[in-house]
Formats: C-alpha cells, sequence, structure tokens
C-alpha cells in the first residue's frame, strides 16, 4: 500500500458522543465485522469500558486497520473519559488526522474542548461528524456555532441533515446538491440518490454559497470563477477543501446518526478526501540522542529505521503488545532494532497488524504505518526504536502527574510478589498510573487520576490478573513546596574508613512559580573553582531530596535551587561528600524558607436539568468550591467551578441524589494549592 493511501486518524469526543458506536459502523461498512457490536448489549469491538471493567482490555482497543475506496485506514481508538487524558495523549501523538464527534444534542462538551486542545498541540488536522441527530433535542446549526464559538474553529459544513429528532431521515450533500438516504434494511450499506426537495433548495442553496464564499479565502482560482459567476469544478473544490483542511483552517462538518446507520459512509469519504496521508505531514522532530541536536525525521520507507511505541497492552497469551508507529525506514520480523531511548537492544519475534477483532502477520512494516510487535522485554511508551546508525529519540510524550492514590495489598503473603508483578505490568502500560512501596509503613500505594481511573485499574488487578487483594480508601496525593527566598550555607565533615570527607556549599532555594517544574542550577564562574564531577554530585544529592519534602515527606514541587557557592580542597573533597551535602543542604534551606503542603485543586464540570441547578450550585459551595461560570444549552445547565480534590470524594453519589440520577460531571486536574 502506497503512503498517498493510507491515513493514520483517531475518533476523539467527550464520553457518550457516540464514538464506539461510529466506529462499530465504519468496521462493519469497509466489511471487517460482519455484524454490528452494540455499546448498549456489550458487543462493541472497540468498547474500552467493557474491556477495562469486564475482561480487560483487548488489543483492538489501541489500533485496528481496514480498508475503504483501496484505501488504508488504522484507526487509533481514544477514551473519552478525562481520567483517560494519558490514552488520549499518546494516540494523538501518533495520529495523521482525526475524527472529532459532537453530539447533535450536547454540542461542544467539557471534554470535547480539552481533547480539542490536546489536538491543536500536536497540530492534528481534523473533520467533524455531528452525531446522534436522531435524538431528542438534536440542533445541528447550534452546535456548528458552538464549535466555531467555543473551539475557535472554521467549520464548514458539507452536508445538512433532512429533518431532525425522530424525522431525520437522510442528508444533503452540498457539494453535489444531492439528498441521501440511507436503507435501514441492510443497515445503511445501500444509499439513495435523489434530487433535493423544491422546500429544502433555498437552504441548500445558501449553505453552497457560504461554503464557496469561505474556501475561495484560500484559493484565487475559486474567487475568479466565483464572482464572474462561472461554475468551479468539484474536484477543484474538493483540493481547495483538503489544502485548508491541512492547513488547519477549515473544519469540513459532516452529520447523521450512527445508531441509525445514517451517514457514516459520507464520513468515511471524508477521511479518504481531506484526512492527510503520512507523507503530507511535516516532517517529525527528533533530538539526536549523543549530540543533543534538533534533527528533521521525514516519513521515508526507505530510510533508516525510527519508530515510536506509543502504547503496550499486556496480553495473557503473547505477553506485552507493543503498538509502534513507523515514522522512517522499516522493521522486520525476527530481527534485532535498538531501542534507542533504554540503549538495549531487543528482538521482534512476531509483527502483525490488527483488523478488529483478528490479527494479520506481516513480515515489515514501515513508515507511515502501525502496527504491534512481540518480543520487547524492556520497552515503555514512549520509547524510541531505530538502530545504531541514526540513534535519534522522538520527541518523548509527556504526562501528568498522578493526584489520587490508594492502598493495596494482597490477601495472602503468597500473592504479594504475584501483586508486584501485574502492578508493573499496569504501570508499563499506563504511565500515568504509579506503584511504589510506602518507606514509612511498608504498604503499596497506586496513584492515578481519578478515582474512575483507579477503580478500573483496582478491578483489572483483582478480575482479570486474579489477585485477591485489600484495597483501602482513596488519599489525596498532597504535595510540599516553599513560599519565601533563602540562601543557605551547608558544611559535611566526616572521617569515614580513616579517610576525611570534605565539602562546603551555598544553595539558594526560592519558589519557581505555580505549575513550574523543579529546577536546579549553578553559577556558571563555579566551573573554575569546582570540578564538574563534583557540582554534578551536588546536583544528585538535591535532585534525589525533590522526592521528600522536609515538613511531611510528600514530594517537592515548584522549588527552584541554585548551586551560588562552595569550598574545595582537593585532598579532602569527595563525590560522596558533596552529594550529601547537596541532600542535607537542600532539605536544611527548605525548612527555613516556610514549606507548605498543597493539594490538587480540579476543574469541575457539571451538567444538569435546569430545576436542580440550585441545589448543585449551593452543594458545591459547601465543599468549598469557586464557581466561576454558568451557561444554558438545550434545556441544561453547565457549571464550571474549581475545588479541592479532597472534598470531591464521593461526589458522583452526591450529584446523582441531588438531580434523580440525571447530572453528569467531569473532574480534570487545574494546579496545586496551599491546604488549609
Amino acid at each position: 500500500m502506497s503512503l498517498k493511501n493510507m491515513r493514520n486518524i483517531g475518533i476523539m469526543a467527550h464520553i457518550d458522543a457516540g464514538k464506539t458506536t461510529t466506529t462499530e459502523r465504519i468496521l462493519f461498512y469497509t466489511g471487517e465485522n460482519h455484524k454490528i457490536g452494540e455499546v448498549d448489549n456489550g458487543e462493541a469491538t472497540m468498547d474500552w469500558m467493557e474491556q477495562e471493567q469486564d475482561r480487560g482490555i483487548t488489543i483492538t482497543s489501541a489500533a485496528t486497520t481496514c480498508y475503504w475506496r483501496d484505501h488504508q485506514i488504522n484507526i487509533i481508538d481514544t477514551p473519552g473519559h478525562v481520567d483517560f487524558t494519558a490514552e488520549v495523549e499518546r494516540s494523538l501523538r501518533v495520529l495523521d488526522g482525526g475524527v472529532a464527534i459532537f453530539c447533535a444534542v450536547g454540542g461542544v462538551e467539557p471534554q470535547s474542548e480539552t481533547v480539542w486542545k490536546q489536538a491543536e498541540k500536536y497540530k492534528v488536522p481534523r473533520i467533524a461528524f455531528v452525531n446522534k441527530m436522531d435524538r431528542m433535542g438534536a440542533n445541528f446549526f447550534a452546535v456548528v456555532d458552538e464549535i466555531k464559538e467555543k473551539l475557535g474553529a472554521n467549520p464548514v459544513p458539507l452536508f445538512l441533515p433532512i429533518g431532525a429528532e425522530n424525522e431525520f431521515e437522510g442528508v444533503i450533500d452540498i457539494l453535489n446538491q444531492k439528498e441521501i438516504r440511507f436503507d435501514q434494511a441492510d443497515k445503511g450499506v445501500t444509499m439513495t440518490t435523489s434530487e433535493i426537495a423544491d422546500d429544502r433548495k433555498e437552504l441548500a442553496s445558501q449553505w453552497r454559497d457560504s461554503l464557496l464564499d469561505n474556501i475561495s479565502a484560500f484559493s484565487d482560482e475559486i474567487t475568479e470563477l466565483y464572482l464572474n459567476g462561472e461554475d468551479i469544478p468539484l474536484d477543484m473544490i474538493k483540493a481547495t477543501i483538503r489544502k485548508a483542511t491541512l492547513e488547519g483552517n477549515v473544519l469540513p462538518v459532516f452529520v447523521g446518526s450512527s445508531l441509525k446507520n445514517t451517514g457514516v459512509q459520507c464520513l468515511l469519504d471524508g477521511v479518504v478526501d481531506y484526512l492527510p496521508a503520512p507523507d503530507e505531514m511535516p516532517p517529525a522532530m527528533g533530538v539526536h540522542a549523543k549530540k543533543g541536536d534538533q534533527v528533521e525525521v521525514p516519513c521515508n520507507p526507505s530510510g533508516r529505521p525510527l519508530g515510536l511505541v506509543f502504547k503496550i497492552q499486556n496480553d495473557p497469551a503473547a505477553g506485552s503488545l507493543c503498538f509502534i508507529r513507523m515514522y522512517s525506514g522499516s522493521i522486520s520480523n525476527g530481527t534485532a532494532v535498538l531501542n534507542i531511548s533504554k540503549n538495549k537492544r531487543e528482538r521482534i519475534t512476531r509483527l502483525f497488524r490488527m483488523h478488529s477483532n483478528k490479527q494479520e502477520a506481516i513480515d515489515t512494516l514501515s513508515a507511515g504505518d502501525i502496527g504491534a510487535v512481540i518480543g520487547f522485554k524492556l520497552a515503555q511508551t514512549g520509547d524510541t526504536i531505530g538502530n545504531e546508525s541514526f540513534q535519534v529519540l522522538l520527541e518523548n510524550i509527556e504526562f501528568p502527574e498522578p493526584v489520587i492514590s490508594v492502598a493495596i495489598e494482597p490477601k495472602t503473603m503468597s500473592d504479594r510478589d504475584k501483586l508486584k508483578g501485574v502492578l508493573e505490568i499496569l504501570s508499563k502500560e499506563d504511565p500515568t498510573f504509579v506503584a511504589k512501596e510506602s518507606e514509612e509503613t511498608g504498604q503499596l500505594i497506586i496513584s492515578g487520576m481519578g478515582e474512575l481511573h483507579l477503580d478500573i485499574l483496582v478491578t483489572r488487578i483483582v478480575k482479570d490478573f486474579k489477585v485477591a487483594a485489600n484495597v483501602g480508601n482513596p488519599q489525596v496525593s498532597y504535595k510540599e513546596s516553599i513560599t519565601k527566598e533563602v540562601t543557605h550555607v551547608e558544611k559535611f565533615d566526616k572521617v569515614i574508613a580513616n579517610k576525611e570527607n570534605f565539602a562546603q556549599i551555598t544553595l539558594r532555594v526560592a519558589p519557581a512559580g505555580q505549575g513550574s517544574e523543579n529546577k536546579f542550577s549553578y553559577d556558571d564562574k563555579l566551573k573554575k573553582k569546582l570540578p564538574m564531577e563534583f557540582i554534578e554530585a551536588v546536583k544528585r544529592g538535591v535532585t534525589g531530596s525533590f522526592t521528600s519534602g522536609s515538613l511531611f515527606g510528600y514530594p517537592m514541587v515548584e522549588v527552584a535551587v541554585e548551586l551560588v557557592d562552595a569550598e574545595y580542597n582537593e585532598l579532602t573533597a569527595t563525590e560522596f561528600a558533596y552529594e550529601a551535602a547537596g541532600a542535607m543542604g537542600f532539605d536544611n534551606a527548605c525548612r527555613e524558607a516556610a514549606p507548605v503542603k498543597l493539594e490538587p485543586i480540579m476543574n469541575v464540570d457539571i451538567a444538569t436539568p435546569k430545576e436542580y441547578i440550585g441545589e448543585v450550585i449551593s452543594n458545591m459551595t459547601a465543599r468549598g468550591g469557586l464557581v466561576e461560570s454558568l451557561e444554558s444549552r438545550n434545556g441544561s445547565e453547565h457549571v464550571k467551578a474549581q475545588a479541592a480534590l479532597a472534598k470531591m470524594f464521593g461526589y458522583s453519589t452526591t450529584l446523582r441524589s441531588l438531580t434523580q440520577g440525571r447530572g453528569t460531571f467531569s473532574l480534570s486536574f487545574s494546579h496545586f494549592a496551599q491546604a488549609d
């Protein structure tokens, strides 16, 4: 398959916008599935919620391949829940194009905005699909307006709905000025085209003029033909829309109802017509592993091999499955490759491509393509795979800090080693899941992005991996920081094994600012006074102490440390002494710098029917939450607030009782703030 005929796409949306149902229809229409799996009865091929909670993620949830109009489409599934931000982030990193799905009733919902911002960050070209036109309250044009206002996009509808709610019966193709209906007897496979009904002609014509007016800004030829009233060739219109989509200047909008098998084939045509092939994207950027220089990596199948491990899943039969996006060159079955991130060689024992619920063994995986490898023992998410001749690290994926923890312990001592092994597997799969042993209590502590995230991981430990374990109540992951600048002199002088170990350093500690990374720096003039290996020893001592604060032992954040001066005696100086001075000096400086405990503050997005808005807001205020905005939309109210995570435990139960089960909410991490 040539690169021109390949598409790597992700389907992204707010939870419940119909993402999984749409993917099921795509697999059905492209012939990958012979029957449609429904989310409602637990048969969906790509349904991660079922897989997470009932039988573990099957490998199909990571990537699947299908074919449409002689094009190979690799679909990367992305979860819709905000707790799984890392899953979305790692998927977007390797996509070339995205399909953003919006509910025709809910419009642009909180997680839609989050995913959109992530796609903007990675400059992923997108098309949009307004789904659920058959639902009560569906309003296509209101959703298009919301996309423009809330996301700052330039939506260009290519299809209009015929009717809405229970009268939704098909779509109007604006470019061809035709009506299309989908035969429900064969689940929408048969499409019938007809002339536009008289009462809809004016609307269709207006939207076609609006489309041409919009895209004429990106083509002088279209502008000239449009102003002269001449016919504009369809190929020219499509080519202009494609170019503007790839540049991020327009967002082609499709419409339909996946559940009612309407509009999905038009969307598939849009993927082929308007989303980029791998070689149409700018070259990936990497960093030379040894020199540190920036390196461009063009998508070239005959170049030197370079690929990114973007997801790892544990398969009970095969072991670790590493999903790889190749950016350059190719890798082959049975060969050894270099894990550039770990500087270790690994062997590919099996290489395959996923097709929904089956595997296709392949011999080679080339640039632009996505596949799965069995055989890697050391690989982790974000690792770069290549060979010794071209040691370039593809930019790593950055993941947010976990904010919630629970203690977990095996019910029997014989299960302890098994539990540790399972936690190691889950940490490799999910970089936002952290497991560590508490030094004070000896307990195993697991941390994640939210209550749902941890709940699903614990369910997998108990049900999928069959480890009998007791789980504690959720605890907030607190941090520590400092509030004032302090300069501190630390002296270390000890005789160990009849040898004097001496070091004296001066450290300056200061708050680095909200959201900043911890920093260690030193004055360049110090290099003349103190050899580099001793400066590095001080750095090791300081950075090693970041993990435990002086107040309660929580990790230190948002701290800037500078080594401003040092005493050096070549007869008594040792690396051990300077490392110890760094650790002790940092600890003592922080004690003097007014240390404080920090707690995670969360963004809270609540959707509730209007009649319950008073109770919802007063409950949020009672929890110490700060309501930032209130917005009315399609019969429901959207509340945006900020609240301490510690006050939000059990909120889902409270919201259900306040709204008779009709309210929904999502939490996402905002920042750390001083705890009361």
